[in-house]
């Protein structure tokens, strides 16, 4: 990694990190959806998985606008969360127990790029990048929408039948 010297250059680095975030988060996600037994919990990350296709395709879009090519670095923090979620999925045998531990992994995930989102959106709005942080807005809101789904979830039905 080259030396982050200004706004901009922190701006790029997390939008590169995000980038990369998305893209291995996707495939954990669809892993925690095949092995959920809750079918509700099923739905819900299935539809989280596809959203993140757009979710890339956005920040494809942010790449374009701000002039600088897509593409990812390696999110060693991501890289912690997914291989900690991959453990869990392994060693968690109870069905019940699984899907309250697929939720308490999946919303690690949204809740790191919850961070990100709402720090890049912001960065986009004070580098005068309007339209990029507009789209950043957009997959935050999504995010949040998606985390706040597994809450309640959890809390209505999955956290009671793993106890």
């Amino acid at each position: 990694m080259s030396k982050i010297t200004d706004l901009r250059g922190l701006f790029l680095h997390g939008l590169k990190d995000l980038y990369y975030a998305e893209k291995q988060s996707k495939k954990t996600i669809a892993s925690m959806a095949e092995k959920a037994s809750n079918s509700d919990l099923k739905q819900q990350l299935e539809a989280h998985a596809s959203h993140s296709d757009t979710h890339i395709q956005r920040l494809d879009k942010v790449f374009e606008m701000i002039g600088e090519k897509a593409e990812g670095v390696t999110c060693e923090a991501m890289d912690g969360i997914l291989k900690e979620s991959k453990h869990l999925m392994e060693e968690v045998e109870d069905a019940e127990t699984r899907d309250a531990a697929i939720v308490f992994c999946a919303q690690a995930i949204d809740h790191y790029e919850i961070t990100r989102y709402g720090s890049l959106a912001t960065f986009a709005e004070r580098l005068g990048h309007e339209d990029a942080s507009n789209l950043l807005g957009e997959t935050l809101g999504e995010e949040e929408e998606a985390d706040e789904r597994l809450t309640l979830l959890a809390k209505d039905t999955l956290n009671k039948a793993a106890a």
